[in-house]
């Protein structure tokens, strides 16, 4: 498995493509107006709180006040308040928090209003940014995200990543990190930080503390509300949540951006340093890596898979409904469930991608095509769970219903990825209608399976304007087509098609299903 990182910087904003053997994955973009991006820590003002709710709602500096609910307060809020207060006045001046004396833990289920007073100041950190009309959710249990570790102040917990599967790996990280922790600090360990040196741990951990003895400087007569911890730059926060020993390449188009992460990676991954790259070449970036393609081919309402089958993605307002259709395809297998089975576990594989690659999150209800025997709905339980292992986002998949559809939760921190696959009509109408390159996409799924039928001689009749774009220059898309599959196809234009009409023909003139 190789894994490569694409970066598009532009005047506003840089783009990251993720690549997985070739195909896109993940793609995110880090905007130069993005004020609250999850991991941000702002010294805010409380509003006001909402007993029917249980929560506050907080002014960060956004638009819309932030919610703050009980239950992301943190059971050391007292503790938290005592020194924020105490640091924003100037009487505490050591942040190493080994001297501080310690307030009683919060009820688990108490009253906000009981903890929380109106115009209180209070160290918040954004946990999911703003969506749509709701402003950003904040929690009050700061935590200090490193490569190995995340640093947790007031507590004193050393937790290990569920994904560390080894006792023994996990006794000894416990061991390593529990003699080199502060008083006053907890830590939650990652699964990058298996096998690693207690060196490397200890550097990790003091480059946290150095950004937390940073921040409680900068509450020193803050202004409220305010930024005083922000997230380091996208680039280095998708490098430090990724990076492994499978990535083979990472390209850049600015050469100052390609400095910043080889600087980053000379960091944290010394014998890796050569894979970074500056890209130099009069062809987009995105275009010459085939990412462009995939981003037409990969976004829109219809989603093509392997052997014909397709998915179509439909949002609404409570969730997002994915239907698995067979489409066209055909194949040996002897019986309706066998066919079913193996459509189901290819929409599988491209349903975990395209969660990861929109960023989809709340309620995701897909509909597979149903299968009568238990052995195989489970077959596909567990292939669509081992598919989402590599998303990073928390997650939960429920088995499959009687009535064939698999319901799931992912979580939401950010504004879902929403890219427009749709171009005006040719015609000039005022109407949209798909991209011709995702027309394309359709035409050479169907026209693999056609081939593999043997049939000597096809005949494409299509509108146009398609049938320009299929024939124009001399390496045309239809002569791309003679190269793969030794075979001409005849192009028709047909001026009574709509744009997105077409059929195939044999030889004897007969319409192709």
């Amino acid at each position: 498995m190789n894994k490569e990182l694409i970066i598009r910087s532009s005047s506003n904003a840089v783009d990251f493509a993720l690549l997985k053997d070739g195909k896109l994955i993940e793609l995110q973009r880090d905007e130069d107006d993005n004020k609250f991006s999850v991991g941000d820590v702002f010294i805010a003002k409380t509003r006001k709180s909402v007993q029917g709710l249980n929560a506050a709602f907080v002014n960060v500096g956004y638009e819309k006040d932030a919610f703050l609910h009980y239950h992301d307060l943190g059971p050391q809020l007292p503790s938290l308040l005592k020194f924020v207060k105490r640091v924003s006045t100037g009487k505490l001046k050591d942040y190493s928090l080994k001297n501080f004396p310690f307030e009683k833990d919060i009820e688990k289920n108490g009253k906000i209003s009981e903890v929380l007073k109106q115009n209180q100041s209070v160290l918040v950190q954004i946990v999911k940014e703003p969506i749509s009309t709701k402003g950003p959710r904040i929690s009050s249990e700061i935590s200090i995200a490193g490569r190995y570790i995340v640093l947790v102040p007031f507590s004193d917990r050393i937790s290990i990543s569920q994904k560390i599967e080894s006792k023994e790996e996990k006794d000894r990280l416990k061991r390593l990190v529990k003699s080199i922790t502060p008083k006053g600090f907890g830590v939650i360990v990652r699964t990058v930080a298996e096998g690693k040196k207690v060196a490397e741990l200890d550097q990790d951990l003091q480059n946290l503390l150095s950004r937390w003895t940073a921040m409680c400087k900068k509450l020193n007569k803050a202004h409220l509300p305010s930024k005083v911890l922000g997230e380091m730059n996208k680039a280095s926060s998708i490098l430090r949540d990724i990076f492994n020993d499978t990535f083979t390449s990472i390209i850049i188009d600015d050469e100052e951006l390609y400095f910043q992460i080889k600087d980053y990676v000379q960091k944290i991954a010394p014998k890796k340093e050569s894979i970074v790259k500056l890209y130099q070449s009069n062809v987009p970036i995105f275009e010459k890596h085939g990412i462009e393609r995939q981003i037409k081919t990969s976004f829109g309402k219809t989603v093509s898979t392997a052997k014909g089958a397709y998915l179509v993605i439909e949002h609404t307002e409570a969730l997002h409904v994915i239907d698995v259709n067979s489409g066209n395809r055909s194949n040996k297998s002897t019986s309706q469930e066998e066919t079913a089975l193996e459509v189901n576990l290819l929409a599988a594989t491209e349903v975990a991608r395209q969660l990861r690659l929109r960023d989809m999150g709340g309620i995701i209800v897909v509909d597979f095509i149903d299968m009568a025997k238990a052995d195989n709905r489970r077959a596909l339980f567990n292939h669509l769970r081992e598919e989402m292992k590599d998303d990073r986002a928390k997650h939960k998949i429920l088995p499959p219903s009687k009535f064939g559809l698999i319901q799931m939760t992912r979580q939401r921190v950010r504004p879902e990825m929403n890219i427009k696959t749709r171009e005006k009509h040719p015609d000039n109408n005022g109407q949209e209608v798909e991209a011709p390159i995702v027309l394309i996409e359709t035409l050479e799924h169907q026209l693999e399976q056609l081939f593999k039928k043997d049939y000597k001689s096809l005949t494409l009749s299509t509108h146009p304007f398609i049938a320009a774009f299929l024939t124009k220059g001399w390496l045309s898309i239809r002569l791309k087509w003679f190269f793969k599959h030794k075979k001409w196809v005849k192009i028709q234009p047909r001026d009574a098609y709509t744009y997105l009409e077409f059929h195939f023909f044999d030889k004897k003139g007969n319409q192709l299903k």
